[in-house]
């Protein structure tokens, strides 16, 4: 038990840090691919992909732990990923980002933590639970990994995946640079840059690489075979709350706990903690995001992380396809959030100025 909590606590705690100093947010990046066509923060969750795949197939050659794909509820997988992406930009912030956004006093994300929190145990064990499994034990294929879908060794899947994202970066890292005012130091050594200096988002992405690497071990010497994850331990926090039994907690629970404390460190040491209330229409669209999230992830058996990290990682048809579906879903929302009340605002504008004429 100690060492479940120790280690969980410790690794969600670094992966709490890394994303709040490094401001690896997943929605804003997956927004910013349709409504600035910048592509840059995915890029970066490519190259976390990449640096935990290596790792955790290397884990698995040598036998450090076993690790099945299982089958693919392909319909589940499509419409929750979808729906988790509708979710995501009404929330403000993916699963992972809602946590460590809560850790920096946001209170628009304790909103939508509760409804992510409350939907997720609704789907996994309350009313909705019989529907979830309905949906996921339908149109089930027999196969999840890519690898054995097409008879071949994963390395063979690996190997291109990684070359194509190490030119990714290659691309990337020789563009030429923007000037951005740098800021004035206030602190120096390392001080300065855990707390003050701007984190590039390729150094961030492979430092949580590493970190959801290094949880597979730590996680499946609990017992629980399987690297990051959120939405099922969020969920078992308040089961176990309701309920009071012990055996919902597991390392995962320690994971998402740490993911706020790391947080709440980085953004206390960056002076950046403080407590933001949202105005109503902000905190309703949070609650109802949450809730959106909590259904989609549920029903598509992860969230960013859990299949959008992870499962990629693990070179699965269901991460893929729902990291596909889960930015479809941010675009449809980002459409009707961001871009078609600008089109009502301007066609509104025109029409009083040719009123006017």
């Amino acid at each position: 038990m100690a060492y479940m909590i120790i280690t969980g606590l410790i690794c969600g705690a670094l992966l709490g840090f890394v994303m709040q100093r490094g401001r690896f947010c997943l929605t804003g990046g997956f927004r910013d691919m349709y409504l600035a066509k910048n592509n840059r923060m995915f890029y970066a969750l490519l190259v976390a992909i990449a640096v935990q795949s290596v790792g955790v197939f290397l884990l698995i050659d040598m036998g450090v732990f076993e690790y099945s794909a299982g089958t693919l509820p392909i319909v589940a997988v499509i419409v929750g990923s979808f729906i988790f992406g509708i979710g995501i930009i009404l929330a403000g912030g993916c699963a992972t980002g809602t946590w460590y956004r809560a850790g920096e006093g946001l209170i628009g994300s304790w909103i939508a933590l509760a409804g992510y929190m409350l939907m997720s145990t609704i789907m996994k064990s309350g009313v909705l639970a019989p529907i979830n499994q309905q949906i996921q034990g339908s149109s089930v294929l027999p196969t999840n990994s890519i690898a054995d879908t097409f008879g071949i060794n994963h390395w063979f899947i690996i190997i291109p995946f990684v070359a194509i994202v190490a030119f990714i970066l290659f691309k990337q890292l020789t563009k030429p640079k923007v000037a951005i005012p740098a800021l004035k130091a206030k602190r120096t050594g390392l001080a300065h840059i855990l707390f003050e200096k701007r984190w590039n988002p390729f150094v961030t992405a492979a430092l949580i690489g590493v970190i959801a690497l290094i949880a597979w071990p730590l996680s499946a010497a609990t017992g629980r075979v399987f690297g990051l994850g959120i939405t099922t331990p969020s969920a078992n926090i308040l089961q176990y709350l309701t309920t009071g039994d012990s055996t919902f907690i597991n390392w995962g629970v320690f994971l998402v706990l740490g993911i706020f404390a790391g947080s709440f460190i980085a953004a206390k040491g960056s002076k950046e903690f403080r407590f933001r209330m949202p105005d109503v229409k902000t905190g309703i669209n949070s609650f109802v995001g949450g809730n959106l999230m909590g259904i989609g992830a549920s029903l598509a058996g992860g969230c960013s992380i859990g299949n959008g990290l992870v499962m990629t990682a693990a070179m699965t048809w269901q991460g893929w396809i729902g990291l596909i579906f889960m930015i479809l879903g941010t675009w449809t929302a980002s459409y009707f959030v961001y871009v078609r009340p600008r089109q009502k605002a301007k066609a509104a504008k025109l029409k009083e100025q040719v009123a006017a004429v």
